[in-house]
C-alpha cells in the first residue's frame, strides 16, 4: 500500500496455524526471482519475466515496502501477499481502496496456504485500518483465484475486459475475518 497512514511498517510477524507472514529478508531473493520467472505463477498475469533480467535487477532484499508480506512455511518463503492502494488508473470502483494481491510458488499450491495467508493479512488489515474496504482483481478464467475470492468473502462488483481477457473485480465486507472463515486444502 502506498499509504498506511499511522500504521507502523513492518508489523510484528503474523502467525497462523501453519504460516508466518513477515517482512522480506535477503534470504528471500531467490524465491522472489522464482515467483517472477515462473510461467505457472504468471499464467493469468501477463507471463513471466526472464530469469537473467530478474537476477540483474532484483534488489538484495526485494519486496520491502508497506503492505508486502512474505509468506513463510517452516522458515522458507513460499509466497507473497500484497495490500496496496488501487490507483485511479485502474477501475473507478477500486480507486483508492486497498487492493489484495498474492503470488505463491507452484509447489505450495493445493494446500490452502493462499487462503490462510490472505485471510490473516486481511484480519491484520481490519485491525489496523478498521472499516476500510478491500478489493481484489482476477481473471475469470483463473478458477482457483475466483474460488479463493469467494472463500475470503469477496463479492462481485463488476466484470470488464482488459489485457485480452475477462477480468473480475470483487470487494470484501470488513466483517469477514480470519476467525470466521473455514479453510480446507485446495
Amino acid at each position: 500500500m502506498t499509504d498506511l497512514g499511522p500504521v507502523a511498517w513492518p508489523p510484528e510477524p503474523i502467525r497462523t496455524e501453519r504460516l508466518v507472514l513477515r517482512a522480506s529478508e535477503a534470504r528471500d531473493r531467490s524465491a522472489f526471482i522464482e515467483l517472477q520467472a515462473s510461467p505457472e505463477v504468471h499464467t493469468y498475469l501477463g507471463g513471466p519475466r526472464p530469469r537473467d533480467e530478474l537476477e540483474r535487477e532484483m534488489p538484495r532484499v526485494p519486496g520491502q515496502w508497506p503492505g508486502s508480506f512474505v509468506v513463510d512455511l517452516d522458515g522458507a518463503m513460499i509466497g507473497q501477499v500484497l495490500l496496496r492502494r488501487a490507483t485511479e488508473h485502474g477501475r473507478p470502483a477500486a480507486a483508492g481502496k486497498a487492493d489484495l494481491g498474492y503470488l505463491f510458488l507452484p509447489r505450495a499450491w493445493g494446500f490452502g496456504y493462499a487462503a490462510e495467508a490472505c485471510a490473516a493479512a486481511l484480519d491484520w488489515f481490519d485491525r489496523v485500518l478498521p472499516g476500510e474496504p478491500v478489493v481484489l482483481h482476477t481473471q475469470t478464467a483463473n478458477v482457483g483465484s475466483m474460488r479463493l475470492a469467494a472463500k475470503l468473502g469477496f463479492t462481485e462488483v463488476e466484470r470488464f475486459h482488459a489485457w485480452d481477457a475477462e477480468q473480475w473485480l470483487g470487494q470484501r465486507a470488513a466483517s469477514a475475518t480470519y476467525a470466521e472463515l473455514t479453510f480446507s486444502p485446495g
